[in-house]
């Protein structure tokens, strides 16, 4: 052997020990796929918008009462030059308010085409993170009136939390007929 092949040698040598006495990697684990939105309380129950269909939170803003319109439009706010109608959901679906203060409640904003509104809900309660494999077809306990804009729930901690598609909502006709005749 050369003297320069010496050192060569004498580093492939450790690099092959190193290999051989080296743990293996640790096991890999599956990762869980997760679905996320935005959870919030209505009339006491959580329930969860899909990220793509909330654009802002707000707190609820001052605003101005419109006259000649049904209950539930509590009425119109100037948010940065945009006039943002606002709708009282637990009005427009006719159940009770949780009992939260009114310091809590807060406007999920909706921007659907050319339909822009706030959803007053009674609380937001943030990022909310599900495993895909916990949703569940049909949520037990919803109310009559919210069905149709429930396509399902994921389960979480024994609670399930209801997805509530607010793209539905702006697209009904009831959403969107708010003059009281």
């Amino acid at each position: 052997m050369s003297a320069q092949a010496a050192p060569f040698a004498v580093l492939t040598y450790i690099a092959q020990r190193s290999r051989s006495m080296a743990a293996g990697l640790p096991e890999q684990q599956e990762a869980v796929e997760l679905w996320n939105g935005i959870g919030f309380v209505l009339s006491g129950e959580h329930y969860v918008a899909p990220m793509g269909e909330v654009t802002e939170i707000l707190h609820v803003p001052r605003f101005t009462h419109i006259p000649g319109v049904r209950p539930f439009l509590l009425g119109a706010a100037n948010v940065r030059g945009r006039l943002l109608p606002l709708v009282d959901l637990a009005s427009f679906f006719d159940i009770p308010r949780s009992s939260r203060s009114q310091r809590d409640r807060r406007v999920l904003v909706v921007e659907q085409g050319d339909v822009f509104s706030g959803l007053v809900v009674d609380s937001v309660l943030g990022m909310q993170y599900f495993a895909t494999d916990s949703f569940r077809e049909a949520p037990q306990g919803v109310p009559e009136s919210v069905r149709p804009f429930v396509t399902g729930g994921y389960e979480r901690n024994e609670e399930v939390w209801r997805v509530f598609s607010a793209a539905d909502l702006v697209a009904d006709e009831r959403f969107l007929d708010v003059a009281q005749w």
